[in-house]
């Protein structure tokens, strides 16, 4: 495959004009590639021009670019409406193309079909899909081995992390050379086996669904909850806080999708206050009311800052999200390394969950997780096995 850190001025394609698309399409041309920028949508496709012509002023605005270097970026993005046929001589010329459309797997495998025809035989597809499997997404080519997930975080010229996951029919060739390019474009990888929601969305599920399960009790409101968690647990955002900056449709969305992807497991079962939320039309700041409201003149709500309740919520969800990431590691999702790389430079967690399950103690997780467990009788709050082996043996989870 001819991708690698020497890749520099090999075309990229990128499928897919809303905002992940526009950021990695920029990244790319930053770092010298052209780049095809495709949209079934031509408005998409003119306000992803829009868009690029913003971002990049604003680099050169903070000094990260020149004028120059900006304008150089800019040019070297071609823009096409539509995705088929016509492209073929467009598409032509990448060593990669990077899918971004809409998560549904029936429309990224007719698209990746559609991309094989268009593309040379030696040229890498990869999705940047969050919570799909990229086998069955390679499963739609005739060339599986050469289809990887690469997926970014929002947005992509800033965030550093990108999860590289290849399926059980990725050639091993494909994902060291992804590793490269994405480490010569300034970014940070880690590989994810192909699992439901890969490492982050897949630990970080707790943070969002045990903050639910608290507001839907009425053990704290979401004010709360959130100065708990940032003020308290020392998180950049709380949850409510977050899920109303990812969009409630996006994140319930990838709920929904990991719960059935994990065959129903009562560990990831999202929320009906979120579903109902989502119903109606409260998105989030994109709509200016989600779980709080942010039309002119609203109010915040102030907290409740009563710091014994704040670490009731603090260490409910904590203990959650260690038992998920001791879980990860246990089930062989990625390396410890890469799970705590992941969920500190992916989300911006203050510590990595296993190192913090250390420091907390596995016995005390664990014994937190198996009071819950008898007092509601729900296996949600099951503890790993390996945490319950940790415990038993007063062992680290980072050996």
């Amino acid at each position: 495959m001819p991708l690698g850190a020497d890749a520099s001025g090999k075309t990229i394609g990128v499928v897919g004009a809303g905002a992940m698309g526009v950021g990695i399409a920029q990244v790319a041309a930053v770092h010298a590639h052209p780049v095809i920028l495709a949209d079934q949508s031509g408005s998409a496709v003119e306000r992803a021009r829009d868009a690029h012509v913003l971002a990049l002023a604003r680099e050169v605005e903070k000094a990260r670019l020149t004028q120059a270097e900006a304008d150089a970026a800019l040019a070297r993005i071609h823009y096409v409406a539509g995705i088929g046929a016509g492209q073929s001589e467009q598409f032509a010329p990448c060593g990669l193309v990077i899918e971004a459309i809409i998560e549904r797997l029936a429309a990224k495998q007719a698209l990746f079909a559609t991309l094989e025809r268009l593309v040379a035989a030696d040229a890498v597809l990869a999705t940047n899909t969050s919570s799909l499997a990229v086998a069955a997404i390679g499963g739609a080519c005739k060339h599986p081995e050469r289809v990887v997930g690469i997926h970014f975080f929002n947005p992509a010229p800033v965030m550093p992390l990108v999860e590289v996951v290849p399926a059980l029919t990725t050639d091993p060739l494909v994902v060291s050379g992804v590793r490269a390019l994405l480490g010569a474009w300034g970014k940070t990888t880690v590989v994810a086996a192909d699992t439901p929601g890969f490492i982050v969305n897949r630990i970080a599920r707790p943070f969002y669904g045990e903050a639910l399960r608290l507001l839907e009790e009425g053990i704290a409101d979401c004010a709360t909850i959130d100065w708990a968690m940032r003020e308290l647990g020392g998180f950049r955002m709380g949850p409510f806080e977050l899920m109303d900056f990812i969009g409630n449709d996006v994140n319930y969305a990838v709920s929904v999708s990991i719960f059935e992807a994990m065959f129903y497991d009562p560990r990831y079962r999202p929320a009906l206050t979120q579903r109902r939320l989502v119903e109606a039309g409260r998105l989030g700041r994109k709509t200016r009311r989600g779980w709080y409201d942010y039309r002119d003149g609203a109010e915040p709500p102030a907290p409740r800052t009563d710091r014994a309740l704040g670490a009731r919520v603090l260490d409910r969800v904590l203990a959650m999200l260690v038992n998920e990431a001791v879980e990860a590691l246990h089930l062989r999702v990625a390396s410890a390394e890469d799970i705590e790389v992941a969920m500190t430079k992916g989300v911006n967690y203050p510590k990595g969950l296993l190192a913090w399950g250390d420091e907390i103690g596995a016995g005390t997780v664990c014994a937190r997780l198996e009071a819950l467990q008898v007092e509601y009788g729900e296996d949600r709050y099951r503890p790993s096995v390996l945490l319950r082996r940790l415990s038993k043996t007063n062992g680290r989870i980072l050996a």
